[in-house]
């Protein structure tokens, strides 16, 4: 069982930077491929991005790519969000997970366990 924490979420500007943190628990969280969605206002959740188990293969959704930057800790057992240049339309609630496959995905059948989210809100 792996339990997550998000952390870092808040009100910021347009063109603001915002630093997510997600917290794991469990003695395998190195073999963890790790992933961060999101979830926008009236909108399906999306991939935003991954990670794999060694840090080696990283991959973003399209409308984040340049801006965010996804990073891993596994001696803190920890994964980070650097998001750069933030958008009103980056709203949205953002969520960690795990995959037990250790291989990143944009599904969310990749992923095996979620944290609870956190609110990151940009505005105009």
């Amino acid at each position: 069982q792996v339990h997550l924490v998000e952390s870092g979420g808040g009100l910021v500007q347009t063109g603001d930077s915002l630093r997510l943190s997600c917290a794991a628990s469990g003695r395998t969280f190195s073999s963890y491929a790790m992933a961060w969605f999101r979830a926008r206002p009236g909108k399906d959740s999306e991939f935003v991005a991954g990670v794999s188990w060694s840090g080696g293969t990283t991959d973003y959704a399209d409308p984040v790519k340049g801006r965010f930057t996804i990073s891993r800790d596994n001696t803190k057992n920890a994964v980070y969000l650097q998001m750069n240049s933030l958008k009103p339309e980056d709203t949205a609630v953002y969520f960690c997970a795990a995959g037990t496959g250790g291989v990143t995905g944009r599904r969310r059948s990749t992923y095996d366990y979620w944290g609870q989210g956190i609110q990151v809100t940009v505005s105009s």
